[in-house]
């Protein structure tokens, strides 16, 4: 595995949603619902930005992309009915490039589509105070910051789809001028290491695509990037998706796991 956040296998993951825990935050009992709206809000901006095609219906969002991006499928409710789920086949049938889909609610059988499928914790952090990072961490303004973030994502993801690389690709220029969405360079000695995106949806934060350089892994790129990037939402319930490298780093900085998403694709 080539990232310690890159997207991964973890079926692992406590259940703290009962409400009859008495260390649990009021915060933690709609993290699902908030993961998958901000994961729609996400998805959209990008969609948006790369003038791709947003399909919004009750129970999902879809942004049908082209054959390197593919067809994301987010899933808004915790049950589709016949026609919506019919609808999503069509969708993913018609795909020209992969299929990937997250199920927050990990309610939907999606196997039909001939997807394999794994789960991830769906985290949550409640409003606190956010240490400094060890490091610079910018928000990017410029294009040629918005390049060096995206090679940063392309490459510690291993998002082949994208090769050969294409500047603005992942990140359109236009990504940045999205309502809520920013992305972060954590930078060292001049250099920029690491990278992440976050989204602020409707009074709740995410992190997405925290990544870290390869020639500079394991010296806290990944936390400096959670750290800077985490200090504006430092007032907000922040969620996000956790692999299971990932989940460590998280659970240090006040994240705690509370159920599980199910996540389907294509690769």
């Amino acid at each position: 595995m080539a990232n310690t956040w890159q997207t991964a296998p973890d079926a692992r993951v406590e259940d703290r949603s009962r409400q009859d825990d008495p260390d649990h935050p009021a915060a933690f009992d709609d993290a699902v619902i908030r993961q998958a709206r901000n994961s729609a809000a996400f998805w959209a901006a990008l969609g948006n930005s790369r003038g791709h095609e947003v399909i919004r219906r009750r129970s999902f969002l879809a942004v049908l992309g082209d054959e390197r991006a593919g067809t994301r499928i987010l899933l808004q409710e915790p049950g589709l009915d016949a026609y919506e789920l019919a609808e999503l086949t069509e969708l993913a049938g018609r795909s020209t490039g992969p299929v990937d889909a997250e199920d927050p609610f990990s309610s939907t059988d999606l196997s039909h589509l001939g997807l394999r499928n794994w789960q991830m914790p769906i985290m949550v952090r409640p409003p606190g105070p956010v240490p400094a990072p060890a490091m610079e961490v910018i928000r990017v303004r410029r294009t040629h910051e918005l390049q060096t973030a995206e090679q940063i994502v392309i490459e510690g993801f291993e998002l082949t789809r994208f090769a050969p690389y294409r500047p603005g690709e992942l990140f359109p220029t236009a990504l940045t001028e999205q309502p809520g969405v920013d992305v972060f360079l954590a930078v060292l000695d001049g250099e920029a290491v690491g990278a992440g995106v976050t989204v602020v949806h409707d009074g709740v934060g995410s992190h997405y695509w925290v990544s870290t350089s390869s020639a500079h892994r394991s010296r806290g790129a990944g936390r400096a990037v959670m750290l800077g990037s985490l200090a504006p939402m430092a007032d907000l319930t922040v969620t996000l998706t956790a692999s299971r490298l990932g989940r460590p780093l998280y659970e240090s900085l006040g994240y705690t796991a509370v159920t599980a998403s199910t996540w389907w694709s294509s690769q």
